[in-house]
C-alpha cells in the first residue's frame, strides 16, 4: 500500500515552503512586532497569488479543488515557520463550511474574494464555559430573518474578518450562520493570546445573520476539519522544536562534551521525537479519512489528544534542553513554545479528547 503523497500534493507543500521561508524569518517577525503588525499581509497575498488559499476549495469559485490533505500540507508549513497569516481562520474555519453548506449566492459572494486574499473569513466556535459541540449562543427566527444572541471567544482573525461562520443553537437543534461583524448588535473586542496574533471576542445582542445550514452533522463536519487543521499546524511546530533541540544539544558543550552525548539528554530528546512522530502520524490519518469522507471522529480526537498531551511534552523538553536560552523571548524557540500552548488548548485539550474517545467506545456495540 502506497502512503506517499502524490506529485500534486508534494508540489503544494514545496510551494508553500518556498513562499513562507522566503518571507517569514525572525527579523521579519521582530520588525512586525516593532510596527504593531500581527498579520503578514505580504505573505498572505503571496499565498493567494500562488493559489494556495483556495487549494481545497471548488474550482467553480476560483479554487483548485485539490482536497483537504493538500490544505493540511500548507498548514504544516505555516507551523514550521510560525507564520502570522490567517490561513487556518479563513481557508479552513470560514471557507470550508461555506463551500460545503452555503447557497450558490453565498458561495459566489464570499469564496472568490476569500480565495484571492481580498476577504478574510473566520469561524466562531469557541465559548467560555461550553464545548464547541454544544454552543450556548442562540439563534432566533422571525419570518425569514435570523438573529444571534450570545458570546464567542477566541475567534481567529476576528479583528480582520469580513464574514464569520458562527455556531448557535436553535429550537430545532444547532446550526451554522453567517455573520457580518460590522452589523448592528455586534461588539468585537480584541483578545491577546499566546501566539501574539490577537483573536476576538464577539458579543451578539440580536445581531442579524444569514442561515448557512441547520443540523448536528454540519457542525460536527466543520469542527472535525477545524480540529484536524490545528493538528496539521502542530506537525510543523513540533518537528521544528525537535530539530532545533537536536542541533543545539549537538553543538552546545558541557565538560568539553556535546550535551547530546549525555544519556539523560539523549533519552529526553528521543522521547520528544517519538511524541512529534505520533502527532504527525495521527494527524495525517485524520486528514486522509476526512478527505475521503470516511468516519473520522475517533481519529480526529486521537490526533488532537497527541497534540495536547504529547505536544506539551515536546515543548517542555525543548525548553528544558535549551537551558536559559530557551526562555529568551528573542530566541526563535520561544515563538514555537507559544504556538504549542495555543494548539494544546484550542478546540479542546487532552481531557476533552479522551472524553470524546470514551463516548465513542461506550456507544459501540459489543
Amino acid at each position: 500500500m502506497d502512503f506517499s503523497f502524490s506529485e500534486e500534493q508534494e508540489a503544494v507543500r514545496d510551494l508553500a515552503k518556498q513562499i513562507l521561508e522566503g518571507t517569514i524569518n525572525p527579523d521579519r517577525l521582530k520588525e512586525m512586532r516593532a510596527n504593531g503588525e500581527y498579520l503578514d499581509r505580504k505573505a498572505w497575498q503571496e499565498l493567494a497569488n500562488a493559489g494556495l488559499i483556495g487549494i481545497a476549495l471548488p474550482e467553480a469559485y476560483g479554487g483548485a479543488d485539490q482536497g483537504f490533505v493538500a490544505a493540511t500540507l500548507v498548514l504544516e508549513q505555516i507551523g514550521r515557520n510560525v507564520a502570522p497569516v490567517p490561513y487556518y481562520a479563513s481557508a479552513i474555519a470560514g471557507a470550508l463550511p461555506i463551500a460545503q453548506f452555503g447557497s450558490d449566492a453565498q458561495k459566489q459572494e464570499l469564496l472568490p474574494a476569500a480565495i484571492a486574499g481580498e476577504l478574510i473569513l473566520s469561524g466562531a466556535y469557541a465559548e467560555i464555559g461550553s464545548q464547541p459541540e454544544d454552543p450556548y449562543t442562540s439563534a432566533a427566527k422571525s419570518g425569514d430573518a435570523w438573529t444571534l444572541t450570545g458570546q464567542k471567544d477566541f475567534v481567529p482573525a476576528g479583528l480582520d474578518a469580513g464574514r464569520i461562520v458562527v455556531s448557535a443553537r436553535t429550537d430545532d437543534g444547532v446550526g451554522l450562520f453567517l455573520l457580518d461583524p460590522k452589523a448592528s448588535g455586534v461588539t468585537v473586542t480584541r483578545q491577546d493570546v499566546t501566539t501574539e496574533i490577537p483573536e476576538a471576542r464577539i458579543e451578539l445582542a440580536g445581531a442579524p445573520a444569514e442561515l448557512l445550514v441547520l443540523g448536528r452533522e454540519a457542525l460536527d463536519w466543520t469542527l472535525q476539519r477545524a480540529t484536524a487543521a490545528l493538528c496539521s499546524i502542530a506537525i510543523g511546530v513540533f518537528d521544528v522544536e525537535v530539530k532545533m533541540t537536536a542541533e543545539y544539544t549537538s553543538t552546545r558543550k558541557q565538560f568539553d562534551k556535546p550535551l547530546a552525548s549525555f544519556q539523560a539528554v539523549g533519552q529526553r530528546a528521543a522521547d520528544a521525537y517519538i511524541d512529534a512522530e505520533a502527532v504527525r502520524l495521527t494527524a495525517l490519518q485524520a486528514a486522509w479519512r476526512l478527505e475521503n469522507d470516511l468516519p473520522a471522529a475517533a481519529e480526529v480526537a486521537a490526533a488532537k489528544f497527541w497534540v495536547a498531551e504529547g505536544g506539551q511534552r515536546v515543548a517542555a523538553a525543548a525548553q528544558h534542553l535549551h537551558g536559559g536560552i530557551g526562555v529568551d523571548r528573542d530566541y526563535p524557540l520561544h515563538r514555537y513554545y507559544l504556538w504549542a500552548k495555543w494548539l494544546q488548548l484550542n478546540l479542546g485539550g487532552a481531557q476533552q479528547q479522551l472524553l470524546k474517545l470514551g463516548k465513542i467506545l461506550a456507544d459501540e456495540p459489543v
